[in-house]
């Protein structure tokens, strides 16, 4: 018998709690379009939201569409630019440029923080935690996740570049200096939540490599011993045709232990690039098991905020947490800002038929 129980999102009333308006650019001649899918963390007193601010060239030029890279030898960020006229360029994406010679994206980003003690009202500090610096990140670093392990703090991103989409990993103890660990999974890979304890001694991700001639972009479980060499990889989840996740599914925030298992928050589209976000429930010692798993999302784009900005119809998360039997939810918005949500825990019990 199909579950017919509403779940009821919380959105906060003053979304969105973070904007574009709300970030001065860091780099001269550039403006600030988006502040989105934020990894989180509670750090001591405060709640730390690792940013992913985009800024791209203001554009000035009638004639020619404005586009950034970063050097990788040297971390330096150029402008280079594009005839509006050139034959074959597409720019039908507000995210990118295809061209015969190559795609390009429309903005840098990269990761910055912000601090709140309420969760709601945050300060954006002024300079970047971590920003584009090698040849595996001059298209950008983006979607930062942070799991606490001890007293370390593990910041995963994806770098963007020519030749790839690869997974780095950071660490830091109090979210004013990092250090770079370097690439944990190949190209293309994205996606990756690290989950927060070990589980049989060994370390597990959840990841997506991109799909093959033969697949989807779907979601994988891969395991570790050091956080560096990762293996054992499983396919774990995949798209439901037909459905709000029918052409790509990924994780989304870091894994909840909850006494019924692992609580992953994930994301899926479908056909019209629409972005949901879905629930599903995995055994506490075999994370490999699906115990539970939504049939329909626990969040979808519905606000004039999450259905209209840089790219419509998108509500995306890279962190949440858990915490009093409430889910709380820090989102991307259309690709532009930031909203806020609260899940009842029990709630979701019901709702995905616990």
């Amino acid at each position: 018998m199909e579950n017919t129980i509403k779940l009821a999102a919380t959105r906060y009333a003053g979304n969105p709690i973070l904007k574009p308006a709300d970030v001065t650019p860091l780099l001269p001649g550039f403006e600030v379009i988006g502040v989105f899918n934020a990894g989180v963390i509670r750090h001591e007193d405060e709640i730390v939201l690792v940013l992913r601010v985009a800024e791209r060239p203001v554009q000035h030029d009638a004639e020619r569409y404005l586009y950034p890279i970063v050097d990788g030898q040297t971390g330096e960020v150029r402008i280079e630019s594009i005839s509006r006229k050139t034959e074959g360029a597409d720019f039908s994406d507000s995210r990118e440029i295809r061209t015969p010679d190559g795609l390009y994206l429309t903005s840098i980003s990269y990761l910055r923080i912000a601090r709140s003690r309420d969760g709601l009202h945050f300060e954006v500090e002024a300079r970047a935690a971590l920003f584009p610096a090698n040849e595996y990140e001059v298209y950008g670093i983006e979607d930062c996740r942070v799991t606490r392990l001890g007293d370390e703090y593990y910041l995963n991103y994806s770098a963007c570049a020519p030749i790839g989409i690869t997974t780095a990993l950071a660490v830091t103890r109090d979210f004013r200096s990092f250090e770079r660990l370097g690439i944990i999974f190949h190209p293309d890979n994205k996606d990756v939540t690290i989950f927060p304890d070990r589980i049989g001694g060994r370390y597990y991700a959840l990841h997506r490599p991109s799909a093959s001639r033969f697949g989807q972009p779907e979601i994988w479980l891969a395991e570790s011993p050091d956080l560096r060499c990762w293996g054992d990889h499983r396919h774990l989840l995949g798209c439901r045709e037909g459905t709000w996740e029918s052409t790509r599914i990924g994780a989304s925030a870091v894994p909840f232990l909850t006494d019924k298992g692992w609580l992953e928050i994930y994301h899926g589209a479908d056909e019209s690039n629409r972005y949901c976000l879905g629930a599903v429930l995995l055994e506490a010692d075999r994370p490999w098991v699906v115990k539970h798993r939504c049939d329909r999302p626990i969040l979808t784009p519905e606000a004039d905020y999450e259905t209209t900005g840089f790219f419509g119809n998108v509500v995306f998360a890279c962190g949440a947490l858990c915490e009093e039997g409430t889910i709380k939810l820090y989102y991307g918005a259309a690709d532009t800002s930031i909203g806020y949500a609260e899940i009842v825990l029990e709630e979701l019990w019901a709702f995905m038929g616990v």
